[in-house]
């Protein structure tokens, strides 16, 4: 018993160490099991902080989606032109100097316009009208900038806009007006100032919205706003671009607003990139903002309406066949803008014998003038097929080719009312009071080829015959449009890329030989420049024309 009882405190130390023990692996399992505990609600916190900053990225891409729907484009081009005008004829001083000497010395100021046509004739009749006067005239270098700010805008699958804002200047000048030497370009008017150098003017070159839908599975689309009516095909080659406008730069390369209406007939009718899409567009407002809107002794000129439609016959990304009809009513004497006038003409009543006389004086100061059209002087139809074709498109060495035949109509209907036309008696392409309809013709071929380092060759060619007119004064050109040229125009170029079609340089040159007068203008009949007189030349008349460019383009 006493053997027994000595064992005992030696057993409950042992029992008290374990119990130790067991306290002590339960403490570390605690403070083991609230370390995980805090590493839990820690990086439970940092979920919730993660969670809280993606909500806030989330939330700003929602409102940037929201709220910033325009993509934007930009294109600038620098450029530099080497312009040489061969005999270029103008009416000498000895001629001219007649309007502006009194008629009762002899002269034409203040005489009626039957003295003044009467007096021309027998100066004709008895040989008495002086040779023109021929020179040289050079411009060896003229820089311009050009800039494009392309936007976009897609609302949803069926609404979304497109626009852009151009300036156009020459390095050195922002006055934005040109001395008239004759030509529509010459005038700056709607229609054509984005698209020939108007100063360093922001203006807006295009805006219109576009409404899609498919009914009976056709796309349908309808458009409105100022039109993509510049550049058409086959231009986009010498861009060196995607095509640029709607109509066929053929026949119409011209800013103008309106709406369009266009069918995808593909599926319906099988045909590969077949189209179609009626066109309107007003050229010419009357009654805002001129004069005789609201003087009661004159008649209001209409407005200048036109309709047109573009018929894609075949597109298969190989080989293209493109017809492009339009029509335009009462064709205007003019159209509003701004010019230097080398003389001003004006008629009136001074002596109170019921008869107008005509006055002429010398803008010797170099003043801007602004124009306003006076007559409605007949209507306008052309129409214009371009095939296209690329050779090889599978391969390095595609060839593009590309022709386009063009007709144009007029059907002139009253000689103008302007003093100096209506002296001259012009009407639409005619003269001297003889109101005939005429039908003009006009080639346009080209061919690019390819060049080592991803170069392009380009040359091109065009011809246009005596009557030939059409509306694309505002072809980007500083010597005139080249598809308005009654004669024939060659050009060749060098395309080179550096990065691809987002920054290439250009190599090129223009040759005009011009065979009419008047090229690109519809009033007064067309001369062969060999047999036009000093009276044909009152403003100057182009002969030949040389012009050496080279550019540089950045766009993206």
């Amino acid at each position: 018993m006493s053997l027994l009882m000595g064992f005992q405190p030696a057993f409950a130390s042992s029992e008290t160490e374990l119990l130790k023990q067991q306290l002590q692996e339960m403490s570390r399992t605690m403070e083991a099991l609230k370390l995980k505990i805090d590493a839990l609600e820690q990086e439970d916190q940092k979920d919730k902080e993660e969670v809280k900053y993606l909500g806030k990225r989330l939330d700003k891409a929602e409102l940037h989606t929201a709220t910033d729907k325009v993509s934007l484009g930009l294109e600038l081009r620098a450029k530099a032109d080497s312009i040489h005008y061969n005999g270029m004829l103008s009416a000498p001083s000895s001629l001219v100097s007649g309007f502006f000497t009194p008629a009762a010395s002899g002269g034409f100021n203040g005489a009626t316009l039957n003295q003044i046509q009467q007096g021309m004739q027998n100066m004709a009749m008895a040989g008495m009208i002086p040779p023109l006067d021929e020179n040289d005239v050079d411009n060896d270098i003229i820089y311009t900038n050009k800039f494009h700010l392309d936007m976009k805008a897609k609302v949803n699958s069926n609404l979304s806009f497109a626009g852009r804002l151009a300036a156009y200047k020459v390095w050195g000048d922002s006055s934005g007006v040109k001395f008239n030497q004759g030509s529509l370009g010459d005038v700056t008017m709607d229609g054509n100032t984005s698209s020939l150098p108007h100063g360093d003017t922001i203006r807006m070159e295009r805006a219109y919205f576009m409404y899609r839908q498919d009914i009976n599975d056709i796309p349908v689309s309808f458009s409105l706003g100022r039109r993509p009516s510049t550049n058409g095909p086959p231009m986009e080659y010498a861009d060196y671009d995607m095509v640029g406008g709607s109509p066929l730069a053929t026949i119409i390369n011209w800013q103008f607003d309106g709406a369009s209406l266009s069918f995808g007939l593909e599926d319906a009718l099988d045909i590969p990139g077949a189209a179609f899409k009626f066109c309107y567009g007003v050229g010419f407002e009357g009654d805002w903002g001129n004069s005789y809107s609201i003087q009661e002794s004159q008649s209001d000129v209409e407005d200048v309406h036109m309709f047109g439609f573009i018929a894609t016959l075949f597109d298969n990304d190989s080989f293209s066949a493109v017809f492009n009809y339009a029509h335009a009513w009462d064709i205007t004497d003019g159209f509003t803008g701004l010019t230097v006038m080398p003389f001003v003409v004006s008629k009136s009543d001074q002596n109170g014998d019921g008869t107008n006389e005509y006055y002429f004086a010398q803008n010797s100061g170099g003043y801007i003038s602004r124009m306003q059209p006076s007559t409605e002087i007949g209507d306008w139809d052309a129409a214009s097929l371009l095939l296209r074709k690329n050779l090889y498109e599978e391969t390095e060495k595609d060839i593009d080719l590309f022709l386009a035949a063009s007709w144009s109509h007029t059907d002139p209907s009253r000689i103008s009312a302007n003093p100096f036309y209506e002296m001259m008696g012009m009407g639409l392409l005619s003269s001297n009071g003889d109101l005939e309809s005429r039908n003009g013709y006009s080639i346009y071929a080209g061919a690019l080829f390819p060049m080592p380092f991803d170069g392009r060759l380009g040359l091109e060619y065009n011809w246009g015959s005596q009557y030939w007119f059409n509306f694309t004064g505002a072809e980007d050109s500083l010597v005139g449009s080249k598809l308005a040229t009654r004669g024939s125009v060659y050009e060749g170029y060098y395309i080179q890329p550096v990065f691809g079609r987002n920054f290439f340089v250009k190599l090129g040159g223009r040759f005009y030989d011009y065979q009419y007068t008047g090229s690109g203008n519809p009033l007064g009949e067309p001369k062969k420049i060999s047999r036009a007189n000093s009276f044909d030349g009152l403003f100057p008349i182009v002969d030949e024309v040389w012009d050496v460019y080279a550019s540089a383009t950045m766009r993206f």
